[in-house]
């Protein structure tokens, strides 16, 4: 854990690094903010507290990511994503494959073939954390390896999302059973799209800036575990997300310790 202490504690910081840390931080803030809008606002405002979360969460990855690699590849990375996850779900959405039968109802906006415009947002802005996760456990030079752990990353971080996202009325589920009303198919669904997408991407060719996308992975985990288990009433998959995307986590940072020695 010495590395991780020192880039925390490190007060000299670039002109890039306060800014990607400053929008990290006005993104917890955002996350922080949402069970006391609720309490001020009522229901009403979860969708619009939800989506300036996003935003902020996306916005603040991106760039992350361009800071490393540049903006027009950063670009071509988010289009690559945007335009196949909007294809999967709009295929998903449509047909029930590959994650089962589920609609998403008009309460996120804009939308595009009945798919929130939000949704590739939201992969775009945790799968290089994923794949940061997969680089620092299987490393990228393994390739399958790689892959799978690419796809295990992002699908643990749905076993938080799905419920609390069905819960707020964002999508409904044909067949509400499974994991915590969530058919077992979704997960499959997910494991396949994150394979897919990462084949399409092969972010395994670049050297992902690895802690703060790494800090991205583990704030998600810390916000959803606590903020599900203490403030939105659903210990279940806070206590089930929270082990699986922690192991991830600690492995991670294991693996990273190890590395600086």
């Amino acid at each position: 854990m010495t590395i991780i202490t020192q880039r925390l504690t490190n007060l000299e910081l670039s002109r890039t690094e306060r800014i990607q840390y400053g929008l990290i931080g006005l993104w917890i803030l955002a996350m922080i903010s949402l069970p006391i809008l609720k309490w001020t606002q009522g229901e009403q405002i979860i969708p619009t507290a939800v989506t300036g979360a996003l935003l902020v969460q996306f916005s603040a990855v991106f760039y992350v990511v361009q800071a490393k690699l540049g903006l027009r590849q950063t670009s071509i990375m988010l289009g690559l994503v945007a335009a196949a996850t909007w294809g999967i779900e709009f295929l998903g959405s449509s047909t029930g494959f590959p994650f089962g039968a589920y609609d998403y109802t008009d309460v996120l906006q804009p939308q595009l073939g009945h798919v929130p415009l939000l949704i590739p947002a939201a992969w775009f802005m945790m799968l290089p954390s994923a794949w940061t996760v997969a680089q620092l456990i299987a490393g990228r030079e393994r390739f399958w390896p790689y892959v799978g752990m690419s796809a295990v990353a992002i699908t643990a971080w749905d076993l938080f999302l799905d419920p609390q996202m069905v819960d707020w009325g964002f999508w409904v589920w044909a067949n509400p059973e499974g994991y915590f009303d969530i058919p077992w198919t979704n997960y499959a669904g997910w494991l396949l799209t994150g394979v897919v997408v990462t084949l399409l991407v092969r972010p395994q060719r670049f050297a992902l800036p690895v802690f703060p996308l790494l800090l991205v992975y583990g704030i998600v985990w810390f916000l959803q575990t606590f903020g599900q288990a203490f403030f939105w009433g659903q210990v279940g998959p806070a206590i089930v997300g929270g082990v699986v995307m922690g192991s991830l986590l600690i492995w991670s940072v294991v693996k990273l310790s190890k590395a600086a020695h």
